[in-house]
């Protein structure tokens, strides 16, 4: 009779286990950008469905865009860590002063596209700035390919047509870098960008390509102005893809794995080209609809780097007095960007 019952709870045992392990693992996943936006469609759905593919059907996503999980873009670091969700995408940049050594990634004129910048960005993390990300499952991180200034009415062509302007700016780093050439710094999320340039509450904004569609930038701002290609650009914004840590380590090794392998380097270069491919497209999307695309001239470039470089140097003896080598920082982040 005992030998009955300890092979009857065995079995049970054993059926729970399997009953368990055959539900399927939803991940929510949150970002702040519309459905429609090209860092969703190109990338994280299709990530999606590689991992649920590979798993089975074990893994298995749902996807919250545009806040729908509520808060603000700022907040989305916070409820991965807390498990609001099981991981987002975001810019570490709008939690400000949290994650400050991957703010040299930020700096003025480092990043030139979104390849070599994102490629630029994860070799950066692996050296200097996995303690601070201690609290994350990192699965990517990345950059946006660079800000280009779209501006209503004014365009801007060289350092003194920034006098005076209000730009949205998306992070610490653009705000700063804005007030070094002139400029007022208005912090807001993209999602409040095209309706406070059309009541004239900003003159433009200070944002990258991939954004300019699905919010509808373009409808409101006439000019972009950018440096020519192969050029350092204004700044850029560091982006990541972050996954609860607990969440991750409750999964059994082979959906580790499965998440492993789609992560770090090869997820890295499947966001940069997105979003390579995203600013080419989106600028023939803007000279179709007459928005007028500016390249800065070389001395009027090269005008704006000098003066940024005050900023840099600022940066560096703050961070330092932090107890970072700021300047060893700055110096990792520009060598990590010029390589291909």
């Amino acid at each position: 009779m005992k030998k009955s019952i300890q092979k009857f709870t065995l079995t049970a045992a054993t059926l729970v286990s399997i009953s368990t392990y055959a539900d399927p693992v939803i991940l929510k996943i949150a970002h702040f950008l519309p459905p429609t936006s090209g860092v969703q469609v190109k990338v994280i759905q299709p990530w999606c469905d590689t991992i649920q593919k590979e798993s089975a059907g074990q893994l298995k996503c749902q996807i919250y865009p545009a806040m729908q999980l509520g808060g603000t873009p700022a907040q989305l670091v916070d409820q991965v860590k807390n498990g609001v969700a099981d991981i987002v995408w975001t810019a570490p940049g709008y939690s400000a002063g949290r994650f400050p050594t991957i703010e040299a990634m930020e700096l003025p004129f480092v990043v030139t596209d979104a390849v070599s910048g994102s490629k630029a960005a994860w070799a950066f993390y692996q050296k200097n700035a996995q303690k601070e990300f201690d609290a994350y499952k990192v699965l990517a991180l990345h950059v946006d390919g660079g800000m280009v200034a779209h501006t209503a009415r004014k365009p801007i062509s060289n350092m003194a047509s920034l006098a005076g302007l209000k730009l949205r700016a998306s992070t610490r780093m653009v705000s700063k870098l804005l007030q070094t050439m002139g400029a007022t710094p208005v912090n807001m999320p993209p999602a409040q960008v095209t309706e406070a340039i059309s009541k004239g509450v900003v003159d433009g904004a200070m944002a990258s390509w991939e954004v300019v569609m699905p919010t509808k930038l373009a409808e409101v701002a006439e000019f972009h102005t950018e440096p020519a290609a192969g050029k350092p650009i204004f700044s850029t914004t560091v982006l990541s893809l972050l996954m609860n840590k607990q969440k991750y380590n409750s999964l059994p090794a082979n959906l580790k794995a499965i998440i492993d392998k789609n992560s770090g380097a090869p997820l890295v270069a499947n966001f940069g080209k997105a979003f390579g491919d995203t600013i080419t497209d989106t600028k023939k999307q803007v000279a179709a609809s007459k928005g007028k695309i500016i390249v800065l001239a070389p001395t009027d470039y090269d005008a704006m780097r000098k003066t940024a470089q005050t900023f840099e140097n600022e940066w560096i003896k703050d961070v330092t007095a932090k107890g970072m080598n700021g300047k060893q920082l700055a110096a990792d982040a520009h060598a990590f960007a010029l390589k291909p």
